[in-house]
């Protein structure tokens, strides 16, 4: 018996990785992330498997469907969205599977930021503009930020920064960045990537507050900031340079 955590995509069915897809078919349970999760991927579950929404559940109770899912020798597909190596909460699911010696593994997901930046048409990593990406969180009703972690200190780098769970809180942080990155600097906030009801908003840090509370987003969104957004006079990247071929 083992529990995957599988990483679900940022929303559309078929951004699921074939390996992960594979075990969902034949896990005969299923926890999933809520309505983060599509429909359309529960319904590959097995049938007459046992789907478990952890929407309202918490890490005790979690914990105890997982323990007898191993009891019974049932292998379990847990699916959260995106890609479980960020912002996911499987480390402490994974402590405590590791306290009661049951097997586990990850399959990595499409993450939030790449599916914006799919959306977006964009690069994130311009040669001679930006070659550094952050990925992060504003601290307000959820955990603490770590010493020299803060919105703050980050953008002081100038690189990309992408904010999960921020959205929110936009005034909050365009009053943090302005002062870097300038007014005008680039920004562009994507809800719901890759899902039917994606909405896509794009402007500056002094312009894009009122977008976001006039389209009323307030939860599924990344928030992407940095030159790269705008980007058209840099340099061809040396990976096709005509000088490495000869090299």
């Amino acid at each position: 018996m083992t529990v995957h955590f599988i990483g679900a995509g940022p929303g559309a069915a078929d951004l699921l990785t074939v390996r992960g897809l594979r075990i969902l078919q034949k896990s005969p349970v299923c926890l999933y992330a809520g309505s983060l999760v599509p429909a359309e991927l529960l319904a590959e579950c097995p049938p007459g498997a046992r789907l478990i929404d952890t929407a309202n559940l918490d890490l005790d109770q979690i914990t105890t469907e997982l323990a007898q899912a191993h009891e019974r020798g049932a292998d379990v597909a847990r699916l959260h969205s995106g890609d479980p190596s960020v912002f996911s909460a499987v480390a402490e699911q994974m402590r405590r599977l590791d306290e009661l010696h049951i097997p586990y593994e990850m399959v990595p997901g499409v993450p939030a930021f790449a599916a914006a930046a799919a959306a977006l048409k964009r690069e994130f990593t311009v040669p001679e503009v930006g070659q550094s990406i952050i990925l992060t969180r504003i601290a307000r009703r959820a955990t603490a930020m770590p010493s020299g972690q803060d919105l703050k200190s980050l953008a002081q780098s100038r690189s990309t920064l992408v904010l999960h769970l921020a959205v929110q809180e936009i005034d909050d942080v365009v009053a943090t960045l302005s002062p870097v990155y300038g007014e005008e600097g680039p920004v562009a906030v994507v809800a719901k990537a890759s899902r039917p009801d994606e909405q896509i908003l794009r402007g500056t840090l002094a312009t894009i507050a009122q977008q976001v509370h006039e389209a009323g987003i307030k939860r599924t969104a990344v928030i992407v900031v940095g030159p790269v957004l705008t980007a058209s006079e840099f340099p061809d990247s040396h990976l096709y340079s005509t000088e490495r071929s000869r090299h």
